[in-house]
């Protein structure tokens, strides 16, 4: 069974940051915890794993939910995270594990260059966006520069997002999370009553707040409602 990441069936250009790189060999290996529903997919990357001394395994979930369990007990260098799982959705999940784990770094791993993710990723303050058709020798480079602070985004999703920067109407990156935490401040509730409803913290509303306002080119919540309405982003009923 082949157990390494899927090459693709032609050549394919670098990674954006790649050129004239090298990672140095550390004194201590760098950890690498995967979240992936696939199992096949994670231990590939187990095996990817043990076959590089300057990388070392140190977990899997099968879930965002899972993750969110486990990870901060772990803390480890780098995770892998996959951005089409079942349940809990994963830039949520993200968003507060980057609360959680400061000194973490987390890279999205995806199959397809869907820009609405990768925004919603990049915004989620991932350290790097790849596709699971990236070899693995670019991807123990991003690891390698995620964990030193630098961000990686795959060709075939850098293109896309030149492409469509200037596209996309106000409000089409926002996460459905986004959207609904949106139609509650459109609703006139405070971050605490938002809180309460979403059964999330209030220091999380805050960063979903600050995101929303920064996805919608606005300076406060009043103007992201009158944009939200004006544009039909949300609809109140009544």
């Amino acid at each position: 069974m082949q157990t390494s990441l899927p090459s693709p069936a032609t050549q394919r250009p670098p990674l954006s940051w790649h050129s004239g790189y090298a990672p140095a060999r550390t004194m201590q290996a760098i950890s690498v915890f995967v979240v992936d529903d696939h199992s096949i997919f994670r231990r590939g990357l187990a095996v990817l794993l043990a076959s590089d001394p300057t990388l070392s395994w140190a977990g899997e979930a099968d879930s965002a939910k899972e993750a969110l369990r486990a990870l901060p007990r772990l803390a480890p260098d780098v995770v892998l995270f996959d951005m089409v799982m079942p349940g809990m959705d994963s830039v949520a999940a993200l968003a507060m594990l980057r609360q959680q784990m400061p000194h973490t770094r987390f890279i999205a791993v995806s199959c397809s260059a869907d820009i609405r993710l990768a925004r919603a990723a990049l915004d989620a303050g991932v350290h790097g966006y790849i596709l699971k058709t990236t070899t693995p020798g670019d991807l123990a480079l991003a690891i390698h520069a995620a964990h030193a602070g630098r961000r990686t985004v795959t060709p075939e999703v850098t293109a896309a997002l030149d492409a469509n920067q200037h596209e996309l109407p106000p409000g089409e990156d926002l996460t459905q999370r986004e959207r609904k935490l949106l139609e509650l401040m459109a609703q006139g509730l405070s971050n605490q009553e938002i809180g309460q409803r979403l059964a999330i913290r209030v220091p999380t509303v805050k960063f979903h707040v600050t995101n929303i306002l920064s996805k919608l080119q606005v300076e406060n919540r009043t103007s992201a409602v009158l944009l939200a309405l004006r544009h039909r982003i949300v609809v109140l009923e009544g």
